[in-house]
This record gives structure tokens, C-alpha cells and sequence, in this order.
């Protein structure tokens, strides 16, 4: 099924890394902040994967009812909080290290599609130690649309120097799902992420693997040489 691919994009909340408790701890430093009553964990990781925005729109919505008001005091609180305490307890997934030093080795091109913006992508990529195994980054304030919009994966491909032909695109949710299709990419999914119970991604993607560490055998057949 994935007999022809030099570029590999990787999700990086939900696929890549598990920043659910960083995430909830600057919520709720937020709304603590703003003398409202706290969120917890267990509800702010049904929360990500559509962007900062909408993360902290929902915290206030489900603590105050009124997030119109309150948006901009609160997205000040949550972003510096959050900037400070990126890596507290975010860590990169079982297999994802061993899965991409892997593909490194085997000289694949690397990349990562994200809604995250860069002020915090590139630090968390660098405190965990995942930075240098990507040819290619791309944040959600580098593109004019997000996911799930192609935008941002095919200028992933395009920096990695590669086609969506030979490309696919490792994701935990609908939306990297719908952005990889839309930008002509292969899908494999895990089902570890932020999928929130979305019955759709189940059987959306070419394939579901458990583990991160289960893709390079998968990709065993591709050697690495000039995309195109």
C-alpha cells in the first residue's frame, strides 16, 4: 500500500506527543486566574485539535458560560502560562522516538503539519529532543488556512522536497484525515490521540496502526533517494 514514499508528516498533539496535561494545567491556571472554577484534564483533552483558540473559547464557555466577554484577558493568561510550562509532563508517545530515529536512519524526509502555533511548537520540539529529525515544520500561523485545509501539508511536502504522491500523513483525528485527502496524501491513523471517540476516524484512514513504532516496518520497501 505504501510502496513509493520519501515524505513522511507527522500531527504533533495527539500523535506525535501528549500535551493534554500542559494543555489543562494553563486552562486552568486561566480560569483560576480569572476566579472561575477549574476544568480538569480529563475535559480539556476533548478539547484539542482544532487550535489554541478554540481550546480556550471552550474552557471558558464550559466554566463561565461567557467566553465572548472574557477571550482576549483569558488568551493572554492561557498563552503565557502555557509558553512557560510547555514540557512540565508533555511527553513524546511509546514508539515515537524509536519510530523516527528509524525513518532518520533509513533517510526519509520528515515533517510536522500542526494547528500549534511556532512559539510553542518549536521550543516543545527542542526540550523533547524531536527537532532534529525534521526536514520540515509548518505551524498554524505559517499558513493562511489550517487544517484541516491542504495548505499547510502540501507546504510540508514541498519543504521536505517531495510530491504528494510519494508523501503520507500520520494523524490521530478527522481533521489531519480530511487535510492529508484533500492535499492527495496516503493516511495512516493512530488511535491513541485526540480523536475524541469520533466514530468516522475509525475506518477513514488507509490504515490504523496501535503504535507509532509499527510504521517503519511498514514503510520496510522505501529506501531513501531523490522524490519525484
Amino acid at each position: 500500500m505504501f510502496s513509493d514514499v520519501r515524505v513522511v508528516l507527522f500531527d504533533l498533539d495527539g500523535t506525535l506527543v501528549d500535551t493534554a496535561p500542559d494543555l489543562a494545567a494553563a486552562a486552568d491556571h486561566m480560569l483560576e486566574s480569572l476566579g472561575l472554577p477549574t476544568v480538569g484534564e480529563a475535559r480539556v483533552r476533548t478539547w484539542i485539535g482544532h487550535g489554541v483558540s478554540h481550546l480556550i473559547k471552550r474552557a471558558l464557555a464550559a466554566a463561565s458560560g461567557d467566553e465572548q466577554e472574557l477571550f482576549e484577558s483569558a488568551s493572554r493568561l492561557f498563552l503565557d502560562y502555557y509558553a512557560g510550562h510547555l514540557a512540565d509532563r508533555t511527553l513524546p508517545y511509546p514508539g515515537v522516538v524509536e519510530a523516527l530515529d528509524e525513518l532518520v536512519e533509513r533517510g526519509l524526509r520528515l515533517g510536522v503539519v500542526t494547528n500549534k502555533p511556532a512559539r510553542f511548537t518549536e521550543p516543545l520540539l527542542e526540550s523533547l529532543g524531536l527537532r532534529d529529525a525534521f526536514q520540515a515544520v509548518v505551524t498554524g500561523d505559517a499558513v493562511t488556512e489550517q487544517k484541516p485545509a491542504p495548505e499547510p501539508v502540501l507546504q510540508a511536502v514541498r519543504l521536505c522536497g517531495g510530491i504528494p504522491q510519494q508523501a503520507i500523513m500520520v494523524g490521530d483525528s478527522m481533521t489531519d484525515v480530511e487535510a492529508a485527502r484533500r492535499a492527495g496524501l496516503g493516511v495512516i491513523g493512530v488511535p491513541y490521540g485526540y480523536n475524541h471517540r469520533d466514530e468516522l476516524f475509525w475506518t477513514a484512514p488507509d490504515l490504523m496502526i496501535q503504535s507509532l513504532v509499527e510504521l517503519p516496518a511498514l514503510l520496510e520497501g522505501n529506501k531513501a533517494d531523490e522524490c519525484g
